[in-house]
């Protein structure tokens, strides 16, 4: 029986496992706003775009209303809205704001053009 070398392989493969990780991370956001005012409106709009441009196909949204689930804002510590939490891939973020600036939340969430 060969004994096969253990010190090459396993380095090659946590790599190739690492980058396969890496590359198929979806993403968890949370969106807390208030009722159907503009601003809310233009919140959700502006991350979806954000969202279908950066991350097609890898991410969940979820808008949560903070006056209809107060508990769930009260649960994620909601001090301002609109608010947006990033739960995964970590780190957490949060950015409060309507979105509109693009550079700032693909900075802000640490998004890669694919």
């Amino acid at each position: 029986m060969k004994k096969r070398s253990s010190s090459a392989s396993p380095k090659r493969g946590a790599k190739r496992k690492k980058s396969r990780v890496a590359e198929k991370s979806n993403y968890v956001l949370r969106l807390y706003v208030t009722g159907q005012t503009p601003r809310s409106l233009k919140s959700v709009e502006n991350l979806q775009h954000l969202c279908e441009k950066y991350l097609r196909g890898r991410f969940h949204l979820e808008v949560i209303d903070i006056y209809q689930q107060p508990a769930l804002a009260a649960e994620g510590q909601i001090i301002a809205a609109p608010t947006l939490i990033k739960a995964m891939p970590l780190p957490l973020r949060r950015l409060v704001g309507d979105f509109s600036d693009s550079e700032r939340v693909v900075l802000g969430l640490d998004l890669k053009r694919a």
